[in-house]
């Protein structure tokens, strides 16, 4: 593989994470809009997940899910049980405490991500993506300074449990490229749908709550996973990881324009030094490819 074609691909890599965090940002906006549970939330974007994967998810990801459900059970089944971790405990975070709080301890998923990546597949971080992942844990800390623990810290830890588990499903799509993401989604919908079944109260919800769910779990939230549990197949997990920030600046712009939720000052500087990180440790690496 030549540098250049090596240098695409990384780029559609980092695409991909980009354009999967951005849709995904939205869920914060989306959870609140509709005002409901977070069971019932978390068991509808779970259906319509399905039908995306099993319909529109075909565009995205070619590969065979039975072939992928016959010679890779156990990475499935890690990844579906880490999604539906991740999802629900997300989801839960948002109804628990600030949007700001979740989508900034979310952002801390480039540090987990790198150290479960070197731990378990050893891949080795660049000097420049290293100072990225400081520079936006930097940015991270500014952000969480003045917010942590408030309104409750239940919201906080949950929010904390839902990067640890998306760093280490992470790992895992970058060990198994092959592996169908649709049928690792589709498997995690299931968990979640079943996890949720028990408590929820689907039929019980008003039209607002069910437009705002339908946004989120038949276009924003699906979608967006495609694109980022693809992303690892094309980047390195520590520079995939870097775009996990982007949800934390976009989230809380989201919750300022339409939930009149304002950042603080320190929330906006804290921005700043993580798109900052961001850019140094992806975009700005690239070298012009001398002929």
């Amino acid at each position: 593989m030549t540098a250049e074609h090596s240098g695409d691909r990384r780029s559609l890599g980092w695409l991909l994470a980009g354009v999967g965090m951005l849709s995904v940002s939205t869920d914060s906006l989306w959870v609140r809009l509709s005002q409901a549970e977070a069971v019932d939330v978390a068991f509808w974007v779970a259906c319509c997940a399905l039908v995306v994967y099993s319909t529109f998810g075909r565009w995205i990801d070619r590969r065979p899910i039975a072939e992928s459900l016959r010679q890779h059970r156990l990475p499935l089944a890690g990844v579906g049980v880490l999604g539906s971790v991740s999802q629900l405990s997300f989801i839960t975070a948002i109804t628990q405490t600030r949007v700001a709080n979740v989508v900034a301890i979310v952002a801390a998923s480039p540090l987990l991500a790198a150290l479960c990546a070197r731990l378990f597949l050893g891949e080795r971080v660049t000097r420049r993506v290293a100072v990225a992942i400081a520079v936006t844990m930097a940015g991270i800390a500014v952000i969480v300074s003045s917010s942590l623990g408030q309104p409750t810290l239940k919201g906080d830890f949950l929010a904390l449990l839902a990067v640890a588990a998306f760093a280490t499903s992470l790992t895992i799509w970058r060990r198994f490229p092959d592996v169908s993401r649709r049928a690792g989604l589709s498997i995690s919908a299931v968990v979640m749908l079943s996890a949720t079944s028990f408590a929820a109260s689907p039929f019980s919800l008003d039209t607002r709550a069910y437009l705002a769910i339908a946004a989120m779990g038949l276009c924003f939230n699906p979608l967006g996973r495609l694109a980022h549990t693809n992303s690892p197949r094309f980047a390195p997990v520590s520079e995939v990881a870097l775009f996990t920030p982007v949800e934390t600046v976009a989230g809380t712009v989201w919750a300022a324009l339409f939930l009149s939720e304002l950042p603080r000052p320190t929330a906006v500087v804290g921005a700043v030094v993580v798109l900052a990180g961001v850019f140094y440790g992806t975009i700005a690496s690239r070298r012009p490819v001398r002929s």
